[in-house]
C-alpha cells in the first residue's frame, strides 16, 4: 500500500473524482469538466497532476484535440485503497 499516494489522491475531491469517472470509461477533458462542473482548467491541472503520478494515461496522445484519458492498472489499485482506507475510517 503506498499510502503516500493514498493520502495525496485523499486530499483532493477532484483528484478523487476524476479518478472514479475514467476508471470504468476512457473520456475526454471536456466530457470531464461536464461531469464534474469544474472548470477546464482546474481539470486539465488536475489531469496534469495524475498522469504525472502514472494514474491515468492518454490513449491516444496523438490527438491534440479529442485526447482520451483512461485509469492505469496502479490507479484502479490506488482508487481501490483509497475507498478501503475511507471505509475503515468511517468504520471507527
Amino acid at each position: 500500500m503506498d499510502s503516500k499516494l493514498i493520502s495525496y489522491i485523499m486530499r483532493s475531491k477532484n483528484r478523487q473524482r476524476i479518478l472514479d469517472l475514467l476508471k470504468d470509461i476512457e473520456k475526454t477533458p471536456s466530457q470531464l469538466v461536464k461531469d464534474t462542473n469544474m472548470y477546464l482548467t482546474h481539470t486539465h491541472r488536475t489531469i496534469r497532476e495524475l498522469k504525472d503520478k502514472d494514474l491515468i494515461k492518454a490513449t491516444n496522445p496523438e490527438d491534440k484535440i479529442y485526447t482520451f484519458y483512461k485509469v492505469t492498472p496502479k490507479g484502479k489499485k490506488i482508487l481501490s485503497d483509497v475507498k478501503k482506507t475511507k471505509k475503515d475510517m468511517m468504520l471507527k
